[in-house]
């Protein structure tokens, strides 16, 4: 029995029980567009696959209901596959191992996935529904959106009629998305020199520990990048003893704050004790630096055998480990129309070593096209100066907000007729699909909403049991009024 069985509503969790059997990392989402399928099939409902994997299904209005506005209820198949280091889980053929901790559900050791698979199990469960009154239905289901909403910027102009959508990926019951940041990434190859090592010990260095999490929803509260971490670390470590540099990886995700990070470094035998202790002493000051958001951080230090391998030679070092301490990180601007909205972001997130190059990822974010454009700019700057090879996609627009939106009204209105309390609305730092719809679709009013979900994109990503229920209530009532 799942431990989900006697969850309300029933359907939605019935079918959140079988998305996370799924394997469903962005790029991967065959399996799981095939099980949408197969669920419209099962429903008697037409449905229509694009040739990139979006899904959209129609459904009839309820009867007496036909002249109703069609509504389309829209989320992402896709999910942010990250672990502990510790964890063995297979992201491609796990099922998402589920864990109840009081109110709240989560995963073990891995991300949980209800970013966005409470949403999509939600769509299918009003779908699945045969007495609920509502209008005419599109339910549109987008691949690729955590690597940059790519699977929106496919979706065909002639397969959405409806002009009201209901984007179902918030994370705060009873706080409406009324609006959200554009967002781009920066690609940066560093040519790098090999060269036989001076030094005859190899140390391996691996922090971890840190929270990780979103790089626009929880880029405020400064939490720790374990690769600026490290790096920070040899940086500083290069200045007081010869460290030679074998490799640097870290991070995954564009829009993952990284929580671990490793180097290979070669150091002479004579003060490997010297050195050992000094990253201690410094590991000391960055927990005392990060304690109010940070508890965990360690590093390991590992003295390893056999060979020395090729290190980068003095200038490569030089350039890189400055190139990543240059890179700014975290929040760069606030709003200055919005409260405590942070406008323009950095996240340094990931770093790949090869034998010739080290390529650098970094995500931007901003609600003001300018400044995302000048951040970008910054980022080639820098890039520029440590000789580094620059690439820049094109990113996705933001969604602006619009107060006197007639599905903001009707969704406020709702929630405090069933919760007898305000709900909330606000502009998010985070990139959500609304804003290539609704460029894609002129006219189209939307919203986003969900249930209490916390730090999507990490391992402790939990969403809150009861208000899961409450998103669903009141998602039936606003489709309801629209009736």
């Amino acid at each position: 029995m799942s431990v989900v069985s006697g969850f309300k509503p029933a359907a939605l969790w019935k079918y959140f029980d079988e998305i996370r059997k799924i394997p469903r990392g962005s790029g991967d989402e065959k399996a799981i567009g095939d099980y949408v399928m197969s669920v419209a099939k099962e429903l008697g409902l037409k449905a229509v696959r694009d040739k990139v994997g979006n899904v959209v299904i129609y459904k009839n209005a309820a009867p007496g209901h036909e002249k109703a506005p069609t509504v389309v209820l829209q989320g992402h198949l896709d999910m942010v596959n990250e672990k502990h280091s510790t964890s063995r889980h297979d992201f491609d053929k796990d099922p998402i191992t589920l864990v109840v901790d009081g109110d709240w559900l989560q995963a073990d050791g891995t991300t949980l996935g209800a970013d966005n698979g409470i949403g999509v199990a939600a769509a299918l469960a009003v779908l699945e529904d045969k007495n609920m009154v509502h209008g005419p239905l599109e339910a549109l289901f987008t691949i690729d959106e955590e690597r940059g909403l790519n699977g929106a910027r496919s979706i065909s102009k002639s397969s959405l009629k409806g002009r009201i959508m209901l984007n179902l990926d918030s994370e705060d019951l009873g706080v409406f998305s009324i609006g959200c940041a554009g967002g781009a990434d920066t690609h940066i190859e560093v040519p790098v020199k090999r060269v036989a090592a001076s030094g005859d010990q190899v140390l391996y260095l691996h922090i971890s520990g840190l929270r990780g999490g979103h790089s626009g929803i929880d880029i405020h509260e400064g939490r720790g990048n374990a690769i600026k971490i490290l790096n920070r670390m040899l940086w500083q470590l290069s200045k007081l003893y010869s460290v030679e540099l074998v490799s640097f990886n870290g991070g995954d995700k564009h829009n993952a704050i990284p929580r671990e990070a490793f180097a290979e470094i070669v150091v002479s035998k004579k003060e490997v004790a010297r050195i050992k202790s000094w990253l201690q002493k410094s590991l000391k000051e960055i927990r005392l630096e990060f304690k109010p958001v940070e508890s965990k951080i360690a590093l390991e230090i590992e003295e390893l055998k056999g060979a020395v391998p090729k290190v980068i030679d003095q200038t490569s070092r030089d350039r890189f480990l400055g190139l990543i301490f240059a890179l700014p990180h975290g929040p760069l601007a606030m709003s200055r129309s919005i409260k405590d909205l942070v406008e323009t972001s950095n996240n340094v997130a990931a770093i790949k070593f090869a034998a010739k190059q080290a390529t650098i990822l970094c995500s931007s974010r901003s609600s003001n096209d300018a400044a995302l454009r000048a951040t970008r700019d910054k980022l080639a700057a820098i890039a520029a100066m440590a000789g580094g090879k620059l690439s820049q996609p094109e990113g996705y627009p933001g969604w602006m907000p619009n107060l006197e939106s007639p599905i903001l009204k009707v969704a406020a209105d709702t929630y405090k007729k069933l919760m007898g309390e305000e709900a909330r609305f606000m502009a998010i730092h985070a990139g959500l699909e609304c804003g290539i719809i609704g460029e894609k679709f002129p006219g189209m009013d939307m919203l986003s909403f969900g249930p209490t979900l916390k730090h999507p994109h990490s391992p402790e990503e939990k969403v809150n049991i009861k208000t899961v229920e409450k998103f669903y209530q009141h998602l039936e009532k606003i489709l309801q009024t629209l009736a």
